[in-house]
């Protein structure tokens, strides 16, 4: 008898969500890589309208991983969130003189996916920190390079040589 896996990432979707997708982009790019209760935080205090779909889909997934997966929700991280254009709504408002107006209203798709960290292999995880080299899957960090110091704190910019005042002729004249 095979044993079924669990699986890894459980997903809620939000389709025909109406607001444009570059408003929910520029939110959905704050939440991505956070753990769950840090992004249930944020969408809290964020004073946008997508917010509020966005946070019920970040629940709902949650929801989801803990009833199918019987995972912990302190344990849960956002891994996937997208958002697709949808169809667009097209309508004519009436204006003067028997004319119409087109009005279109678009609408997006948002996928939510979350990942149970404790199910990941700890032992990899502990080797990785150690050694400094621990790439983000999540978020996109290199944690090796972000140690490193930046490039511009050894440049000089004295100007021991150049006096800017007694440059002659301009600052000289009364």
């Amino acid at each position: 008898m095979r044993k079924k896996k669990k699986p890894e990432e459980m997903y809620a979707l939000g389709q025909h969500i109406s607001m444009s997708a570059h408003k929910a982009r520029r939110v959905i790019d704050q939440i991505r890589g956070r753990s769950y209760e840090e992004t249930l935080m944020i969408l809290e205090l964020m004073p946008y309208r997508a917010c509020y779909s966005i946070f019920k889909l970040v629940y709902s997934a949650a929801a989801n991983a803990s009833y199918n997966m019987g995972s912990n929700e302190t344990n849960l991280i956002i891994s996937k969130a997208e958002v697709n254009e949808g169809t667009t709504v097209k309508k004519l408002k009436p204006r003067a003189r028997g004319r119409s107006y087109p009005i279109k209203r678009p609408t997006c798709h948002i996928t939510i996916g979350v990942t149970d960290i404790s199910l990941e292999d700890e032992d990899e995880l502990k080797g990785a920190y150690l050694k400094y080299e621990y790439k983000d899957k999540y978020r996109n960090i290199d944690y090796l390079t972000s140690l490193k110091k930046p490039r511009w704190t050894n440049t000089y910019t004295d100007m021991k040589n150049e006096n800017v005042y007694s440059s002659g002729g301009v600052w000289d004249k009364k």
